[in-house]
């Protein structure tokens, strides 16, 4: 399957010398997080594999958490699901190439398919996957992934893939594969990238304001700094500026 091979891209294909102490670390956070109904993985791009499961896996899905590989883990996604599944993967691979050495952990991808338990029966899960591990080179080593039962939340089988910023950077919520150059940011600062992105959506000052939990004027401030930076003066002249730098 092609996308395993632009895991293995992700990864630079560096061999993964040295490594096997810090999966003790792992076994650490797999015993300190246990969230409702929702199991642990770490995964290595560069080999293809999933290196260690927590034990919550079982109660979840029914598989074995020591003998579960990525091969079963993409054989058990929806048949309808998976053509997403590799287009959002396509695109998690190339925000994170996109991104310099230092934001390479500040962001977390996100998104929504079903998978099939082991008693045949399709649940829908949430995907959490943040990097942990990377190399000089940028080459992405190991991802902490998290996956949560939403079937009794979500409603429809719509895919949406979302980037969350941590640490102060930007978040991108619903993406699509052509916005992940906004990990550029285009010269704003990450709360004012924040901004800009509502704004295209046609969110007021106020909805920002409630959204940010920031004041009506620091918005505001932001506005008037984003039409500095890139030229505008109007929220017209904004979605312009938003479609030519691909947002839209």
């Amino acid at each position: 399957m092609k996308v395993q091979e632009r895991w293995k891209f992700i990864g630079k294909r560096k061999p993964l010398e040295n490594l096997e102490l810090e999966l003790e670390f792992y076994k650490k956070i797999f015993n300190i997080f246990q969230v409702g109904k929702s199991y642990f993985l770490v995964f290595s791009p560069p080999l293809n594999k999933i290196e260690r499961v927590s034990s919550s896996i079982q109660e979840v899905t029914g598989y074995d958490p020591h003998t579960f590989t990525i091969q079963q883990m993409l054989k058990i996604i929806h048949p309808d699901d998976l053509p997403t599944f590799v287009d959002f993967e396509n695109a998690v691979v190339d925000f994170k190439m996109k991104l310099p050495l230092d934001k390479l952990m500040k962001y977390k991808s996100q998104y929504n398919y079903r998978i099939r338990t082991k008693a045949g029966k399709y649940i829908k899960i949430l995907q959490q996957s943040l990097t942990v591990q990377y190399g000089e080179q940028g080459g992405v080593w190991r991802n902490l992934v998290i996956h949560t039962d939403i079937s009794e939340f979500k409603t429809n089988n719509e895919m949406k893939l979302s980037f969350i910023g941590l640490e102060g950077e930007p978040s991108f919520i619903n993406v699509n594969a052509p916005l992940i150059n906004t990990a550029e940011n285009f010269g704003l600062t990450a709360k004012e990238m924040e901004i800009f992105l509502l704004l295209i959506k046609d969110k007021s000052t106020t909805e920002i304001a409630e959204l940010l939990c920031i004041s009506a004027d620091t918005v505001k401030t932001h506005r008037k700094h984003i039409h500095t930076k890139l030229g505008t003066n109007s929220p017209l002249q904004l979605v312009l500026k938003a479609m030519e730098l691909g947002l839209i």
